[in-house]
């Protein structure tokens, strides 16, 4: 906690054995899902660790707002052993940040496991899997100056060779716990296939530091089967303790128990309401494929109370499916217990009809043809209904030019073809105007100056003392007179 004084730094097994209490249960970092209110969750049912949701180290040096409204918030004693973690590309931003969140964790992590586009555009997370260079600096740089220990999360290459070479540099660099994601960056989403743990067998065999497993875990005897199997010191869930929080206690418990436990701490604890709702839609998951106006509501509903009033009709509903449940009548669409039982989902896989047609192509080029045809997906015919105008036909998307330092839009009238954040920082060094974003530091000073031309010279006051020619007293004898 801040302003207690640390121990020393811990290291390796030790670190894992003595701050992290062994932790052999963990819940991943989870953008917008890790928050406080779901770790407090998971904690309650099992989870020994928590990572929080992964946080832009850039963002994070420069915007006290989003420190406060993701770390600085509140300190909560029940939230620890904590777990920070990073996405940065940059040695010194990445260690800035590092040091403004290490008095409120026990360790932070940098994000090489991130395969989303967004990770890609910013040149983050498993997109700087081939650039050892650069993250031995950073982890190097991390681990000498930070009072806390780093650790690394990371997904495999195809070959187990490469991947073990990958987790020997981070560990050599500094990295004093690594988590393996058993897929590689290409595997996401409805491509995401099955992750191998022979890779994380090899990495755990090949390194001196803790090693914790990431994917395939659904439930308490998939952790137990990992960690027997790949010789792990724990296992991370993330899709799983969505789905089930308490999938770390071995139990599924109906789904309305534990979103009502959730929305408890959620009073005590808030979050914005796009958590909570993003929350219940996978913890419902499988009962709003049968009760779809379920669906519709809480998409709807703006209040916190809302939800509760939702989750109350859901839960009447169940009971009303559980008391016409007939005995010995299995649960529908193949699922392992009926629709009220939390459990896991399992993401079905590319259609193999597609794939042959396809030839080849990815999953966003089909579904933008798709998108351009007349049977649109659910979420897009929503989208049309709220902006009759929107079009789905990529040929109509604006094609955005990108700024030449950071890679974000740049402006379509900036002089220098910048973003307006690198052009104003340009600028204001060059003493340079950039009238397409409305910048006039040049013209402001040649202004400033030709005012202070036109202006009379001042006379610099006298400096005199009480008492003599023309001094306070003489003034004031005057004036009385």
């Amino acid at each position: 906690m801040r302003g207690v004084e640390r121990m020393p730094k811990l290291q390796g097994f030790e670190f894992w054995s003595r701050t992290l209490g062994g932790a052999r249960h963990v819940v991943a970092p989870m953008v917008d899902q890790s928050e406080l209110a779901w770790r407090l969750l998971s904690r309650r049912h099992g989870a020994q660790l928590c990572y929080t949701p992964m946080l832009h180290a850039q963002v994070f040096v420069r915007d006290a707002n989003y420190r406060k409204e993701n770390l600085y918030c509140e300190v909560c004693p029940e939230d620890r052993p904590l777990i920070v973690q990073f996405c940065a590309n940059d040695p010194e931003v990445f260690v800035q940040a590092a040091l403004l969140a290490q008095d409120y964790c026990d360790a932070v992590d940098l994000n090489l496991g991130c395969p989303q586009m967004i990770a890609k555009r910013g040149h983050y997370g498993a997109f700087l899997q081939e650039e050892w260079d650069l993250l031995q600096r950073m982890i190097l740089l991390a681990h000498e100056r930070l009072s806390v220990p780093v650790t690394c999360k990371i997904r495999v290459f195809p070959e187990i060779d490469k991947t073990v070479r990958y987790a020997q540099m981070l560990e050599k660099a500094g990295c004093q716990l690594l988590t393996v994601h058993g897929r590689t960056k290409e595997q996401k989403g409805p491509m995401a296939g099955t992750a191998s743990w022979e890779h994380i067998k090899a990495v755990r065999k090949a390194v001196g530091i803790p090693v914790f497993a990431n994917g395939n875990i659904q439930c308490l005897q998939d952790v137990e089967r990992c960690i027997q199997d790949t010789g792990v010191q724990g296992v991370m869930s993330a899709e799983g303790n969505l789905h089930n929080p308490a999938l770390f206690e071995g139990r599924s418990p109906a789904v309305w128990e534990l979103a009502e436990e959730y929305l408890d701490i959620v009073q005590q604890h808030p979050c914005p309401l796009s958590y909570v709702r993003a929350h219940l839609f996978k913890l419902w998951h499988h009962t709003l494929q049968v009760h779809q106006q379920l669906r519709e509501d809480l998409a709807k509903v703006k209040t916190l109370e809302g939800v509760a009033a939702v989750n109350q009709a859901l839960k009447l509903r169940c009971q009303e499916d559980m008391s016409r449940q007939q005995e010995g009548v299995k649960p529908a669409g193949n699922l392992p217990a009926f629709h009220w039982i939390c459990q896991p989902y399992i993401r079905p896989g590319p259609r193999e009809g597609s794939k042959e047609n396809s030839g080849g192509r990815s999953k966003r080029a089909l579904e933008e043809e798709e998108g351009s045809m007349e049977g649109l997906s659910k979420n897009k015919l929503k989208k049309q209904l709220r902006n009759p105008h929107k079009t789905f036909d990529p040929s109509l998307k604006p094609k955005y030019a990108k700024c030449d330092q950071c890679g974000n839009p740049k402006g379509n009238r900036c002089v220098f073809n910048l973003c307006r954040g690198c052009c104003k920082k340009r600028a204001f060094r060059e003493t340079a105007d950039c009238p397409g974003h409305g910048l006039l530091f040049k013209t402001k000073l040649e202004k400033s100056l030709a005012w202070k031309e036109t202006q009379p010279a001042l006379q610099e006051p006298q400096q005199v003392r009480p008492g003599t020619p023309g001094g306070f007293s003489e003034v004031m004898g005057s004036a009385l007179a």
